[in-house]
């Protein structure tokens, strides 16, 4: 028998739900009941995360806080977590073994520390967030210093918004002066350490903030934060002395509680470039305050490389010293594929 297919109504119409048939929202999960924590290191796609007792994520001392490994929520996308970020917790929560907790909010950053592979390479990396202080390590001898690596890392404090602290080691193998008289125009604070002397005066720098450690591999970073935070046990190691370089000790950032007073240092890795193609040649002229009045009588779109840069003429009227020239022009070279560094 024929089927009158224009006398049926809904009523007579089966419809099997299928996939996607689920009304999509943009709405996410308040997650009302998260914690706060403190990101102290990144391994593979677990991290480490501090909470206090009040479960703000401050990492105060003092507040029983508990370690807790989380992993990274599908709803933060590709947003990185690193060390430094502060950021909200649900899950297990209890810190005990063999549990795992996620990271479903990062807090607003403060300050984001970036570099680049090299000086070519388009994808920045944020290294560390929300730190206060840059602490530039540098050694004065076995390896020598790399005047050109200090400005680098003076660049990336400035682009981040960190505070530069020149820590230089070693002082038992060569004098400091001759560096330090390179930047005291700049009115960079520092600090000189021996081998043979407690690191108070460091600590003391340190006091009350959260610190960035770079510097070259072999200058004697790990050294001193062995020195800084006795428990910490990072691993030390020789200079090549065919290379004049050290090897890479430390493989990845970890952030650790001084324990003198309420202040955190993130040692990193040992470096041996730092990648400035995120920075425009406005920001790195930035970095260098004595040359910047100089500059003003730059003809226009100037690149500083050009034979009629008025700044050769600002360095020989004695405004600046030459090796800071030096230094701007090796930094505007790398950032076109040029590292003469």
């Amino acid at each position: 028998m024929a089927r009158d297919w224009g006398r049926l109504d809904e009523d007579d119409v089966r419809v099997r739900p299928g996939r996607g048939s689920r009304p999509r929202t943009r709405r996410r999960p308040a997650h009302e009941d998260s914690v706060g924590g403190f990101v102290t290191a990144v391994d593979r796609g677990r991290y480490t995360c501090l909470i206090d007792g009040d479960g703000d994520g401050t990492g105060r001392k003092g507040d029983r806080p508990r370690t807790v490994i989380a992993m990274r929520a599908r709803e933060l996308g590709r947003k990185s977590v690193v060390v430094g970020d502060r950021v909200r917790l649900v899950g297990d929560v209890s810190g005990r073994a063999d549990t795992l907790a996620r990271v479903v909010r990062i807090e607003p950053r403060t300050s984001t520390l970036r570099r680049t592979a090299d000086d070519t390479d388009p994808i920045e990396r944020v290294i560390v967030a929300n730190a206060d202080q840059l602490v530039i390590v540098t050694a004065l001898a076995d390896p020598p210093p790399r005047p050109g690596m200090i400005d680098r890392c003076l660049v990336a404090a400035y682009d981040a918004g960190l505070e530069p602290l020149l820590c230089l080691t070693k002082a038992d193998l060569a004098p400091s002066d001759p560096l330090l008289e390179t930047y005291a125009p700049l009115g960079i604070p520092y600090v000189v350490t021996r081998k043979d002397e407690p690191v108070d005066h460091l600590d003391e720098r340190l006091a009350g903030r959260l610190s960035v450690l770079v510097g070259h591999s072999g200058v004697g970073k790990s050294t001193l934060v062995n020195a800084l935070v006795p428990d910490a046990e990072r691993a030390v190691s020789e200079v090549n002395p065919v290379t004049g370089r050290g090897r890479h000790t430390s493989s990845s950032a970890v952030a650790l509680q001084l324990p003198s007073a309420e202040g955190w240092i993130i040692d990193t890795p040992g470096v041996r470039s730092f990648g400035l193609a995120h920075v425009t040649p406005d920001d790195i002229l930035g970095a260098f305050p004595d040359l910047v009045e100089g500059a003003a009588a730059c003809p226009p779109h100037c690149t500083h490389l050009q034979a009629d840069c008025a700044l050769d003429a600002w360095v020989a009227a004695g405004h600046a010293d030459a090796a800071r020239l030096d230094s701007l022009r090796r930094l505007l070279a790398a950032r076109e594929g040029d590292d003469t560094d």
